[in-house]
């Protein structure tokens, strides 16, 4: 499987999971901080929650949007290692905001895919790919700290039906440049060790 496809099977799991996630209580899946010991699942079930049809529909659309973005730029396999390594850590860095008792969504793992795709072209994009990668790095940037998820656990934006959790957003896109980080050090590393290893001694 290519990274592309890597990519593109991501996000239709993540897509599934939102379907299919409306046929089931809320109670039983959603992010709640005073049960992530004896209900460990919960951090990847989050995503399949939503609280009303708009939410819905907008983190539909964010996702299938990420997932274009990591197809047309033709991202790595390591990339969709990192967007599923992030998907957990992103709510379990909800810990740092217990008061947010309840969390449900995709929008904290559609950020951790930002995050990566940014961090990629930077990294390994050719030609125009660095310079917008590093746009999409500071227009994420710049809405995160808009956000500032180190305030109120939820906020009342204009336009939508529910209560948005910013520090959810946060977390995601640090854990996905975490992991991104990570993953690209390993792959370096061991790209020269190959070639140390393939020199005439």
């Amino acid at each position: 499987m290519t990274g592309s496809r890597a990519w593109a099977g991501m996000t239709l799991l993540l897509l599934s999971m939102a379907l299919f996630g409306q046929r089931l209580p809320v109670s039983w899946i959603d992010w709640q901080p005073d049960l992530v010991a004896t209900q460990p699942w919960r951090a990847w079930t989050a995503v399949a929650v939503h609280y009303s049809g708009m939410h819905l529909a907008g983190n539909l659309a964010g996702t299938a949007l990420v997932g274009a973005l990591g197809w047309v730029s033709r991202l790595p396999m390591r990339a969709t290692l990192a967007w599923c390594l992030a998907w957990p850590l992103t709510h379990w860095g909800l810990l740092l905001q217990p008061s947010l008792s309840h969390y449900g969504g995709l929008s904290g793992v559609v950020h951790a895919g930002v995050a990566i795709v940014s961090a990629h072209l930077v990294l390994g994009g050719r030609g125009r790919q660095r310079p917008i990668g590093a746009l999409m790095g500071l227009l994420l940037v710049g809405k995160l700290v808009s956000e500032e998820p180190w305030g109120a656990p939820l906020r009342y934006a204009q336009g939508w039906d529910i209560a948005l959790a910013p520090l959810a957003h946060a977390t995601g896109a640090l854990a996905g440049l975490f992991f991104v980080a990570l993953l690209e050090l390993a792959h370096r590393r061991r790209g020269f060790f190959t070639r140390s290893a393939s020199k005439p001694l």
